[in-house]
C-alpha cells in the first residue's frame, strides 16, 4: 500500500467555483485516535492484543465496540482510513463550528430510531430539512415546479405510479427480512432485474423513467444492475417505496448538526483514542490454535474473536488462512458497491429559498439528477448538495475534476439560475475511487447472488463474524442498518465468548 494522501485515497476534490484555490480541511479527522503508522517493534509489527478485534470504524464497527466494552471485554478497531466514520465523511465549508458538508450519509429518518438515539447520547442534535416551497421537476428538456411526493407528470404515468407503487410495497411484505431468498417466489423475483420487471410492468415512458430514477436515487445503480428480489428487500427494510424516497416523514427527514462524522467521532472518543488504530489497513487473518490473528503494515493484533464490519467486496480483499468457505469468498466476488459523486456548492445565502423553492430536484438530465438544500440550520451559508449516480457517476467520474465541476455547476444552473455557476466553495467526493470504500452507498445484489449465495451474509466463519450496513435487516444501506448490524455482531459474539 502505498502511502497517498487522505485527499488522493478518499476521491475528494475541492476548489472555489470550477477553478480556484481549495476550500478547507479534507475532512473532520479524529484529532486523538491512535495513528497506526507508529515507529515498528524491534521484532518487526507492533504486538497488540484485545478480547475482540474489528475490522472497521465505521457505525457498524463503532458500535460493536462500543457493545462490547459496556459488557467488560476489550476491544481494538482496525481503520483502513486516518479517519473514522466510514462512509459517514464531513468536509469544513466554513470558521463556525458546525459549518460541514456532508460528503457521505446525510439524513435520517423519524423511523431510524437506532441513528437518532445514538446521535442523542452523543450529544449531537438534529434539524429537519429544508423543505418549505415548491420543487423543482426537470423532465424532457421542461422544467416545472411542485408540491407533495411525486412529480407532475402526465396523467397516465400518474395512474401507473398509483398502482404499481402499492404493488411493489405488497410484494416487499413478501420477502423475509432475515431469509430474502425463502421468500415464496425468491426464485421467480432473484432471475430478473428491476430493469426487467419495469419494462413488463410499466407501459407508460414516463413511468419507467421516474422508476429508474428511483432506483439511481436510493441505490446509485441502474435497474439493469439489481436483482428484483433485492430490491423488494430493500423497500420491506425501510418500510416502503415512500419511507426511501420522501423527505418529510422519510429517510430524508433530517440531518445533524455539525454532521453525521461528528457522531462517529464523538463515538469514538467514547472508546478511546488507544483502542482505534487508524491507517491500519487489514492485509490478512489467520485463525489458529483458538485464536485470530490480524495483519497490517505495522500491526500484529491478537484477539479471541474478530468483527469485519466493512462492506463485503472489501472483506473479500483480505487474506484469509484457512481460506474462507467458498460460498462466502464467491459472495465478496458478487457484490458491487453502488456508483456515486457526492456534489457540494456552497453560497453566501440559500437564493433559491428567495425564489420559492426548497432546493430540491428531481430531473431525467445529468449529471446531477437530485439535489437537496443541506444548508446549516442558521440558514447560512446555502449549501446545494447534488447526487450524481449510476451510470452518471461512472462516466463523469473519468473527466478531470475542472471538467467535472463545469458539468455539475452547469446542473445547478440549469434548475436554480445563473446565481448556481459561482459558489463561494464547489467540492466533490467521487466514491468510487476511494480505495477503501470501492463506491457507495452500499453493496447490491445483482440477480441469482441472494439466493444462490444470500446464507452466507451473516454466518460466522468460526471465530470470524460479519458486520456493516449491507448485513442490516432494517434500513439496510443506511446508518440506521450499520448501528443494528454492529449490535448484532455484538451479541454474537458476547454469546460465543
Amino acid at each position: 500500500m502505498t502511502d497517498e494522501s487522505e485527499q488522493a485515497r478518499s476521491g475528494i476534490t475541492r476548489r472555489q467555483a470550477i477553478g480556484g484555490a481549495a476550500a478547507g480541511a479534507a475532512g473532520l479527522a479524529l484529532p486523538d485516535v491512535a495513528t497506526a503508522r507508529e515507529p515498528r517493534a524491534r521484532r518487526g509489527r507492533r504486538r497488540r492484543s484485545a478480547d475482540v478485534a474489528i475490522v472497521g470504524a465505521g457505525f457498524a464497527g463503532l458500535t460493536a465496540a462500543r457493545e462490547l466494552q459496556k459488557a467488560g471485554k476489550s476491544v481494538l478497531v482496525l481503520e483502513a482510513h486516518e479517519r473514522v466514520g466510514g462512509r459517514s465523511f464531513s468536509h469544513e465549508i466554513g470558521d463556525a463550528p458546525g459549518e460541514v458538508g456532508n460528503m457521505g450519509a446525510t439524513f435520517a429518518g423519524t423511523a431510524q430510531k437506532r441513528i437518532l438515539a445514538l446521535a442523542r447520547e452523543m450529544g449531537v442534535g438534529k434539524f429537519p430539512t429544508y423543505n418549505k416551497g415548491k420543487n423543482v421537476f426537470y423532465f424532457d428538456g421542461r422544467r416545472d415546479t411542485y408540491t407533495g411526493s411525486i412529480p407532475p407528470v402526465s396523467p397516465v404515468a400518474l395512474g401507473e405510479l398509483a398502482l404499481l407503487l402499492p404493488r411493489l410495497n405488497e410484494m416487499a411484505r413478501q420477502v423475509p427480512l432475515d431469509a430474502p431468498y425463502e421468500a415464496a417466489r425468491a426464485n421467480e423475483w432473484d432471475g430478473q432485474t428491476f430493469e426487467t420487471w419495469k419494462l413488463a410492468n410499466a407501459a407508460n415512458r414516463d413511468t419507467r423513467k421516474l422508476l429508474d430514477l428511483a432506483a439511481e436515487a436510493i441505490l446509485s445503480v441502474q435497474p439493469r444492475d439489481i436483482s428484483f428480489l433485492f430490491f423488494l428487500f430493500y423497500i420491506h427494510s425501510a418500510g416502503s417505496v415512500e419511507q426511501l424516497i420522501d423527505t418529510a416523514g422519510g429517510a430524508q427527514e433530517f440531518q445533524f448538526e455539525g454532521g453525521t462524522q461528528l457522531i462517529a467521532n464523538e463515538l469514538a472518543q467514547r472508546i478511546g483514542r488507544k483502542r482505534i488504530l487508524l491507517g491500519g489497513r487489514v492485509q490478512s487473518i489467520t485463525q489458529k490454535n483458538g485464536q485470530v490473528e490480524l495483519l497490517t503494515r505495522h500491526h500484529l493484533v491478537r484477539a479471541q474473536r474478530v468483527i469485519v464490519a466493512i462492506p463485503p467486496t472489501l472483506a473479500g480483499r483480505i487474506a484469509y488462512k484457512p481460506r474462507l468457505p467458498a460460498l462466502r469468498d464467491q459472495l465478496t466476488q458478487r457484490m458491487p458497491m453502488g456508483s456515486v459523486v457526492k456534489t457540494i456548492g456552497v453560497y453566501d445565502k440559500p437564493f433559491w429559498r428567495d425564489k420559492g423553492l426548497t432546493g430540491m430536484v428531481t430531473s431525467d438530465k445529468g449529471p446531477v439528477k437530485v439535489t437537496f438544500d443541506t444548508s446549516p440550520e442558521r440558514g447560512r451559508p446555502g449549501v446545494l448538495m447534488g447526487f450524481i449516480d449510476g451510470q452518471d457517476a461512472r462516466e463523469l467520474t473519468k473527466k478531470s475534476d475542472d471538467e467535472r465541476a463545469k458539468d455539475v455547476l452547469a446542473s445547478y444552473a440549469t434548475y436554480f439560475g445563473g446565481e448556481a455557476l459561482s459558489p463561494q466553495q464547489y467540492f466533490d467526493r467521487t466514491w468510487d475511487t476511494d480505495i477503501f470504500s470501492r463506491g457507495a452507498p452500499v453493496g447490491v445484489f445483482p440477480p441469482g447472488v441472494l439466493t444462490g449465495f444470500g446464507s452466507a451474509l451473516r454466518a460466522p466463519v468460526e471465530l470470524i463474524h460479519w458486520a456493516g450496513t449491507e448485513t442490516a435487516t432494517e434500513w439496510n444501506g443506511y446508518m440506521d442498518g450499520a448501528v443494528q448490524s454492529g449490535e448484532r455482531a455484538a451479541r454474537e459474539v458476547l454469546g460465543a465468548l
